[in-house]
């Protein structure tokens, strides 16, 4: 899916022809580098960026890119084996401070985001990037960050859900939905910029900034991108002509 986004999905909002891929899946790399550039994110060695789940840092990672031109980070993974990848990259990049812990997605968790940043030292409450990417409850993980108002927000969503329909992960439905995940971020205080799979949100007060259109500021759904749910039709119409084919095939012998 990586390659064919980036082959044959569609430029839908005015950062999205800045798409590339150093480590990143959809071209995350490349737009959150002119982001940067339009905010004037430019002092790297001072900065800080946060990823979970960060498997060894740098397979298809938002903020690896970041880390490797000089940016400090802090990299958790929860998966002891994933983990012990993660700590062999520390090794050659030290201003990644590792932690093995699952983060927790409710409010009154142990383990909540807020907790595990306030145990990293000389981290701001500002910082410049979080990524969120745990293929399930990514939006609520980000509802429970109160203490902590990075600059930019990478957060994984289910993209095959239509533009509209309100959903968030549940047994039934893999990951939250495109509208549940603006509703969010409009009441945390951030503007959606891109969505090329990830959603690409910058804090409101850095928007005039970027000096995107109007329109996308103030109609946010315009930013959808519908190549996932269009893949998701054509997999599933697959998926039953496939079938429909071999019941034939097995009716006649």
């Amino acid at each position: 899916m990586r390659s064919l986004f980036l082959k044959y999905g569609k430029n839908i909002g005015p950062l999205d022809t800045y798409k590339k891929n150093d480590h990143s899946q959809n071209g995350e790399d490349g737009v959150i580098n002119e982001i940067f550039t339009r905010i004037g994110l430019n002092g790297l060695n001072s900065m800080w960026v946060v990823e979970f789940g960060a498997w060894d840092g740098v397979h298809l990672s938002n903020t690896f890119a970041l880390v490797e031109r000089g940016a400090n980070a802090v990299f958790i993974e929860g998966d002891a084996d994933k983990y012990k990848d993660l700590l062999s990259i520390t090794k050659k990049f030290p201003k990644i401070v590792p932690v093995n812990k699952f983060v927790g997605y409710e409010i009154d968790s142990e383990n909540k985001l807020d907790e595990i940043l306030a145990e990293v030292i000389g981290l701001p409450f500002d910082f410049e990037l979080l990524s969120i990417d745990i293929d399930s409850f990514d939006l609520e993980v980000w509802e429970t960050l109160q203490r902590y108002k990075p600059k930019i927000v990478i957060i994984e969503i289910n993209s095959s859900i239509p533009v509209g329909v309100e959903s968030k992960h549940s047994l039934t439905n893999r990951g939250g939905s495109f509208t549940s995940a603006l509703m969010i971020g409009e009441c945390k205080g951030y503007k959606l910029v891109s969505h090329i799979g990830n959603l690409i949100f910058v804090r409101a007060d850095l928007i005039e900034k970027l000096q995107i259109e109007d329109q996308y500021i103030t109609n946010q759904e315009l930013l959808f991108n519908d190549f996932w749910s269009n893949m998701s039709i054509a997999v599933k119409f697959f998926d039953w002509s496939t079938s429909f084919v071999w019941k034939k095939i097995l009716k006649r012998n």
